[in-house]
């Protein structure tokens, strides 16, 4: 089943797109995109396709910025007020779930940490994880990472916002080649994400 529609929250209005699948399902997927971009990005499509076939659902969620035609980015503040409200208007629609993921790509997946536990997500799959500016190593954002959840981060060995390092719960898979916008094998990145999903019991298939 596939569905767009948009949930009010303290920012505006955020678009919702949910794709569920076939039959029952027991987990829901809940993806944000990057700073500029939209959740038609190459790497979100590619994991919605192969998790939603693996009997997971997926939502991917608009930033109002976004659905109000904004390119600029909100302050980090406004971004997780709208996510958590969006978050919680998803549980009001889905109840009884037994497992909620949280990720994203980018400032999608940034926004997805710093939110994790305040939303009662199980896990978290950060895609392009922005580890720091691009030539400002210095400020590093690794702390993000440290939510104490199951954590997948998949990130290109080109990308100019660097890579983290594996920790504690923390899985980090490099993708050779790939650069920040994973654009070159979305599938491969897609069939990482449903594999970890997997070998958590968190898929059907």
């Amino acid at each position: 089943m596939r569905q767009t529609d948009e949930i009010t929250t303290p920012r505006g209005p955020a678009r919702v797109d949910t794709d569920l699948p076939d039959g029952r399902y027991s987990t829901l997927l809940v993806l944000g995109h990057g700073a500029g971009g939209d959740v038609t990005a190459p790497d979100l499509v590619a994991v919605r396709d192969a998790v939603v076939a693996a009997g997971v659902g997926v939502i991917r969620v608009t930033q109002p910025y976004r659905v109000a035609g904004r390119r600029a980015p909100a302050p980090a503040g406004h971004l997780d007020e709208a996510w958590t409200a969006v978050l919680a208007a998803l549980r009001e629609r889905h109840p009884g779930l037994a497992c909620w993921v949280v990720g994203g790509r980018s400032s999608g997946a940034r926004v997805a940490c710093r939110t994790a536990g305040a939303v009662g997500a199980a896990g978290i799959v950060a895609l392009a994880f922005p580890l720091h500016p691009p030539g400002r190593p210095e400020r590093s954002r690794a702390d993000e990472l440290a939510t104490g959840l199951p954590t997948l981060v998949v990130n290109g060995d080109r990308d100019p916002f660097g890579v983290p390092e594996p920790g504690p719960g923390v899985d980090v898979v490099v993708r050779p080649g790939e650069r920040h916008d994973l654009r070159i094998d979305p599938a491969g990145t897609a069939a990482v994400v449903r594999g970890w999903l997997h070998d958590r019991g968190w898929t059907a298939a």
